[in-house]
């Protein structure tokens, strides 16, 4: 590789996970997590990546090392964070690693709606956290006018033809059964079919925090109704 001419190199990444089953639907996975959110969800469990201007803890050629040595037994590569979308290295570093012949997986909560533009072309599969409804979302992420930009995001989203999975993870004291209502009419009127519901563990303790919407046996048949895919992650 020339590291003259290879603009990915400035990627900064906060943790590299070389193998996982359960990140990409379906295939077997890397997972880069990019350093750098703009948000501050009060759930958070990676706030190590929060700084973008942390120094990398993995540098982008070991990752690529590794991926050419895992070339046949790896299917995908996911661009998890933080937020990946808020590096402008990612375009470069995603190009590189569909090159290589891998598809291309995105974790993100939509914050840059004109980064996603850029890149939705090379994706093979995203999975988009949606907060709570759009007009709460400085509640759970204490940023204005974030609600707003994810709306955004979603409708590039529903017109890509590339699968999707929409996911909400629950901190009961924000996010309860009427909320987790309003998000599933919400993005189920934008044409999304698949929608999973999170269980959070507190980033103090790590204990689970459960929540009504587990137990909420009306509202968990509305969904299965209301999605063609659905699906409920407590955390182990």
């Amino acid at each position: 590789m020339n590291k003259a001419v290879d603009p990915a190199r400035s990627l900064r990444i906060g943790g590299f996970l070389p193998f996982t089953s359960v990140d990409y639907p379906g295939a077997l996975a890397a997972v880069i997590f990019c350093q750098g959110c703009p948000l501050r969800c009060v759930y958070c469990h990676n706030r190590e990546l929060l700084p973008i201007r942390r120094a990398a803890r993995t540098k982008w050629e070991d990752v690529c090392s590794h991926l050419v040595r895992r070339a046949g037994l790896l299917d995908a590569v996911v661009f998890s964070g933080g937020e990946p979308l808020m590096q402008r290295a990612l375009t470069p570093a995603i190009a590189l690693v569909k090159k290589q012949g891998f598809k291309v997986g995105l974790h993100t909560s939509g914050i840059a709606p004109d980064r996603l533009s850029t890149v939705l072309p090379l994706l093979d599969w995203v999975g988009f956290d949606v907060k709570t409804s759009f007009d709460k979302y400085e509640e759970v992420t204490q940023v204005k006018g974030a609600g707003e930009k994810v709306r955004q995001s979603l409708a590039i989203l529903a017109s890509a033809g590339i699968d999707i999975e929409i996911r909400t993870t629950i901190w009961p004291r924000l996010v309860d059964s009427v909320e987790v209502r309003n998000i599933a009419e919400e993005i189920a009127a934008m044409g999304f079919q698949n929608f999973a519901i999170q269980e959070a563990r507190d980033p103090q303790t790590n204990m689970p925090k459960g929540g009504e919407i587990f137990g909420d046996l009306p509202i968990q048949e509305r969904l299965r109704n209301t999605f063609s895919e659905y699906t409920i992650r407590r955390a182990a």
